[in-house]
């Protein structure tokens, strides 16, 4: 966990596999000008999607390219509408510069960004990120006929204010089919339903800003979102605390996930590598 500094915010490895893989919520850089505005640098830091970056390290090993920001998504959230907009009218979210928490707890001591510092905000982090992302699919798409974006998150297994009951281990977006090729959501749902974990398509989490607005299968790319409940790789306590969120990564016990999570990235990749009729 980091603050203060904003060098090197923004992680970008090419690779030449017709994969994409971003992570757009496993920052934890807070700046110096900001971390005073917020409750305690642990809540404002609680709800990142932890470790994902670590669990997926094998996907260069693979030829992926891996765009990531390390800025908090308390400070922007680089998977939200630009505009503000709610991704998911009539139920609970954050917004594009969260004031709360997962569980509806204030972040801010005073009232939160105003619309000229979010606009700051935007410029300075999401416009990047997200020009990375569209400079690296046309990177790709330049040597390979189609390719596929697998925007890669996680989440408490538990936030009832988001969702009710216990959330699936592997939570597969496509916004209802919109943002890619059936055959391919067909494939990555079938290595779940092998591994006998939990899974949904297109249950609570259908893709964000990322899949819905990169998602063009008629153009060749091919957007997945993969929502994995942290269980399903960490160790979740029953109620997060300081001393108890987030543990250490462990590999050992990440491994199973992490294979399961190889498979569909590999098949990610036969699927984009296949001649089109």
């Amino acid at each position: 966990m980091t603050s203060g500094s904003e060098k090197n915010w923004l992680e970008i490895h090419p690779g030449d596999a017709p994969l994409l893989v971003c992570f757009p919520h496993t920052g934890t850089t807070i700046p110096d000008a900001l971390e005073a505005d917020f409750v305690s640098p642990w809540l404002a830091r609680k709800d990142a999607d932890w470790w994902i970056d670590r669990l997926y390290a094998f996907a260069r090993d693979l030829g992926a390219t891996t765009v990531r920001t390390d800025i908090s998504r308390s400070v922007i959230d680089c998977n939200r509408d630009p505009s503000g907009a709610s991704l998911y009218p009539g139920q609970t979210t954050t917004e594009l510069c969260p004031t709360t928490s997962f569980e509806g707890e204030p972040l801010y001591r005073g009232a939160g960004p105003d619309e000229v510092e979010i606009a700051r905000r935007r410029s300075r982090y999401f416009e990047p990120y997200h020009a990375a992302i569209g400079s690296e699919i046309e990177r790709l798409r330049s040597s390979h006929d189609r390719i596929v974006l697998y925007d890669a998150h996680s989440i408490r297994s538990h936030v009832p204010r988001l969702f009710e009951g216990e959330l699936p281990q592997f939570n597969i977006g496509t916004y209802d089919g919109r943002t890619c090729d059936p055959v391919l959501a067909a494939a990555v749902e079938n290595i779940c339903q092998a591994s006998g974990e939990s899974h949904v398509l297109n249950g609570r989490f259908k893709g964000g800003w990322t899949t819905r607005h990169y998602g063009r299968p008629d153009r060749g790319v091919h957007a997945i979102q993969m929502e994995l409940a942290i269980r399903s790789y960490h160790a979740e306590p029953g109620v997060p605390t300081p001393e108890t969120w987030p543990g250490r990564f462990n590999p050992t016990l990440a491994a199973p996930t992490t294979a399961i999570l190889s498979r569909i990235l590999k098949a990610c990749i036969a699927f984009a590598s296949q001649k089109k009729d």
